[in-house]
């Protein structure tokens, strides 16, 4: 874990795009064996967000990067750097931020992508506060982006019906002394889970293809999120009581609601989305903390816990002073 040094970094502005087309439980209910009430229960999802057939992940996050920036009050040519954290990349090279970038006209940016499973917009996010803190960038837009249409096997219903597409930004810029800042991250992995969440070409497919071991999965982030974090905040100086705000990865409510009782917090201290939106895996957390920011439910002077697990296994943690 580090305690986050030198220049205090802050969030200056956050955005997020949802596509228009929107697919729910019952639009299931035609093709697969499965119901609008089993969906509900075991995930806690009602509907999700699907990408237009010309929309792709750079479109997506695109759109998102926008509203940051005007959030922000900043200019595409203010940016220094673009990260894209992305499990469905327009293609795997060039990367997708380049395509971001070029369609943003930040001519002053660098970009690359992160691919780090449903944690890679925090993943990003730390590599960003990094960059910014020793002075190496004073702008850094970081995006989460999926165009999880296009690796669905929608004949399978352990994961078709979990997924959806969105796209979330948020802007990290020095801040002012005793100002909003980031205190501490940490991010770590355990490679030899790392065929429990996979997108991969398989045998007589024409493209990668997503598949979740499911129940492996649930009970790897039960097993070990809670001690990763309540570890997390001892080092970081608090106590998961005393955090104020927590913004999640979205996945499913029954690990949110299984964290928040092993943690001893009441769940009135995050703000849980996934019915609208399923799993959106990078831009879940950055659609969650744009949704908490425009709904004033992040306020100055409140210590926010950011967490994210995803595919790897990978788990990861920001604290932030508002």
């Amino acid at each position: 874990m580090a305690i986050i040094n030198g220049y205090p970094v802050k969030i200056a502005g956050t955005g997020k795009y949802i596509p228009e087309k929107v697919m729910t439980n019952f639009d299931f209910e035609k093709f697969l064996d499965t119901s609008d009430e089993w969906i509900q229960s075991r995930t806690g999802i009602k509907k999700r967000h699907i990408a237009a057939d010309d929309e792709r992940c750079s479109d997506l996050a695109y759109k998102a990067g926008l509203a940051a920036l005007a959030d922000a009050g900043l200019q595409p040519d203010d940016l220094d750097l673009i990260i894209v954290a992305t499990d469905t990349p327009d293609t795997y090279c060039p990367c997708t931020s380049a395509k971001v970038q070029g369609k943003l006209g930040a001519n002053n940016a660098g970009a690359y992508d992160v691919l780090a499973g449903c944690t890679g917009s925090l993943t990003a996010m730390l590599t960003a506060i990094g960059g910014v803190a020793s002075g190496v960038w004073n702008n850094v837009l970081v995006i989460g982006a999926e165009d999880f249409a296009s690796v669905l096997d929608w004949n399978d219903r352990s994961t078709c019906i979990l997924f959806g597409d969105g796209a979330g930004a948020c802007i990290l810029t020095r801040s002012e002394e005793g100002g909003p800042r980031f205190v501490s991250g940490e991010i770590v992995a355990d490679g030899n889970k790392y065929d429990l969440i996979t997108i991969d070409k398989e045998e007589g497919t024409p493209s990668p293809v997503l598949r979740m071991k499911g129940s492996e999965v649930f009970r790897f982030v039960n097993t070990h999120l809670p001690p990763f974090l309540k570890n997390f905040c001892e080092k970081s100086g608090v106590t998961p009581a005393e955090v104020d705000f927590w913004v999640l990865h979205q996945a499913n409510t029954r690990i949110i609601d299984g964290l928040f009782k092993r943690l001893g917090v009441s769940t009135d201290r995050t703000l849980v989305n996934l019915e609208n939106y399923g799993n959106t895996s990078a831009a879940s957390l950055v659609v969650t903390l744009d949704e908490s920011m425009k709904e004033g439910r992040i306020k100055r002077g409140e210590k926010v816990m950011f967490t994210a697990f995803g595919a790897g296994m990978t788990l990861g943690a920001l604290l932030y002073e508002a």
